[in-house]
């Protein structure tokens, strides 16, 4: 009965974002629990369980369980190491095992490391050994390294943007590693650097050019050969030294057919690649163009504050200049603002107090504003997300009125790729006439389905689409579009294990 291992440890972090993560900020399932955790439930290791506990003739042995909360600042050294004690102790404390599943995101950094996943599987291999086969299931906005290709027998990464496939990326995973033990394939990865940050509506993978490889991915993955296969575009903001697009594909045995299948995808990836950036308007011009629709609700889609990337979420920069322009119309906005939670909290619902909101973590960027505003509604911050009922929590959180602006305003950031904080809170969108919106992207039936004119605003903060501003440093150059457009000419680098 083979005995395989089940692993989780993902997190997405912004490198200019100047708020580090920490331990605490990762939710800890360890041991059995890991498995009451996930069984039944919405994420990766959920859909991998769901094919292991078919299987009756396999016996799991449930490990370390982390995952971020939301995405966030890179994390700190100490968080790391305790992150790693924990990981290696309970993949020791398994035991003799014939197989391994880990669960990653693939665009973690640390303080001290910049490669985290990486390390994670060289430990584990030196832990379980050379010879049982790894799958490893990775976000495709996740940083593909050599030492991760080097220390797996197989990768597999949604295929879906906005995400909608994290048990079916799961359900893959666990059958190729089936696969692997019961079968007899043999897998071999052909894997092509792509020297491109990309951001956009032509990354949506049901409208956008990217279809193109997607499609061509799902093809290789259902032929007779086929095992894996995706492009990974990375994210932008995660600046280490190995940051880029990569086209891969893992295919039984055949190394040439893999290599000449990974270089279409990267072919067809950089036919559009120009395309994949996201046309922004100025602060000043979106409030104008806002100040002219005449009715409906204008979306403003801040993804420079992007919580679910790895931004502090505490920008103000819309809210001042609405204010500095005078628009009057009704409008809504999140912040993240410990300081002005603890003020509301102490003066009770029902009163009016002068508070200023952001800048409570990225102050170089976001000077705190400082408003009158009668506090509406106190809340412990907990409530279920929209999209997939997961459980989210954004500590105490306040909702303040200063007079034709809401706020909703928590202690701690969550991510904001659907309404649900705001109707956690109280708040229905389609009742304003504005609202700012920290994502750069949500599913249609969000916001962009039914808002009057959705703007895309140039904004500052550490998830900007506008990267070349952003300031990196650690990623190879040349690299589009911080240098421009390049030459390109895709080569099939191989990995392959036993």
């Amino acid at each position: 009965m083979p005995r395989i291992v089940v692993a989780e440890c993902k997190q997405e972090v912004s490198t200019f974002n100047p708020a580090p993560s920490h331990y605490e900020d990762f939710r800890v399932v360890r041991g059995r629990a890991m498995l009451d955790f996930h069984r039944g439930g919405g994420q990766e290791v959920s859909g991998a369980l769901s094919v292991f506990e078919a299987d009756s003739h396999v016996t799991l042995l449930p490990t370390f369980g982390a995952s971020a909360n939301t995405s966030g600042g890179v994390l700190s050294a100490e968080g790391f190491k305790r992150l790693c004690d924990d990981f290696r102790h309970d993949i020791e404390a398994a035991g003799p095992a014939d197989a391994a599943y880990f669960s990653l995101h693939g665009a973690m950094q640390a303080e001290n490391e910049d490669d985290p996943e990486g390390f994670l599987l060289q430990e584990a291999r030196r832990i379980l050994g050379e010879k049982i086969p790894f799958v490893v299931s990775l976000d495709l906005h996740g940083i593909l390294t050599d030492k991760m290709l080097q220390h797996s027998d197989a990768v597999v990464a949604y295929h879906t943007y906005p995400h909608v496939d994290f048990v079916e990326t799961g359900v893959r995973a666990g059958r190729l590693l089936l696969k692997i033990l019961n079968d007899g394939v043999r897998p071999v990865t052909a894997r092509v650097k792509i020297p491109a940050l990309v951001r956009g509506d032509e990354l949506i993978t049901e409208t956008g050019s990217i279809r193109e490889c997607i499609q061509l991915a799902q093809q290789i993955e259902g032929s007779a050969t086929g095992l894996s296969a995706a492009v990974m575009w990375g994210n932008p903001f995660t600046d280490v030294p190995e940051l880029r697009t990569n086209s891969f594909v893992v295919l039984d045995g055949d190394e040439a057919a893999a290599r000449a299948q990974a270089i279409e995808l990267a072919n067809r990836f950089w036919k559009h690649h120009t395309k994949m950036q996201v046309p922004l308007t100025s602060l000043e011009e979106s409030v104008r163009q806002a100040k002219a629709v005449p009715s409906g609700t204008v979306i403003m889609m801040d993804a420079a504050d992007a919580t679910s990337s790895g931004a502090s979420g505490d920008s103000n920069a819309i809210l001042r200049e609405l204010i500095h322009q005078g628009y009057r119309g009704r409008v809504l906005a999140p912040v993240v603002d410990p300081g002005a939670v603890r003020k509301a909290f102490a003066a009770g619902i029902g009163e009016t107090i002068r508070v200023t909101v952001g800048g409570a973590f990225d102050p170089t960027r976001f000077q705190p504003l400082e408003l009158e505003a009668r506090v509406r509604m106190l809340s412990d911050g907990k409530f279920r997300s929209e999209t997939f009922g997961w459980s989210w929590d954004s500590g105490d959180t306040a909702v303040l009125e200063s007079d034709n602006i809401t706020l909703v305003v928590g202690t701690r950031p969550v991510s904001l790729f659907d309404r649900s904080w705001f109707l956690g809170h109280g708040q229905d969108p389609q009742r304003f006439n504005l609202v700012v919106v920290k994502t750069p992207h949500a599913e249609h039936h969000m916001f962009a389905d039914w808002c009057a004119k959705l703007i895309n605003v140039d904004a500052p903060g550490s998830t900007s689409a506008n990267v070349r501003g952003l300031g990196h440093r650690k990623c190879t150059r040349p690299m589009f579009p911080l240098d421009g457009d390049i030459e390109f000419t895709p080569v099939a680098d191989i990995f392959r294990r036993n």
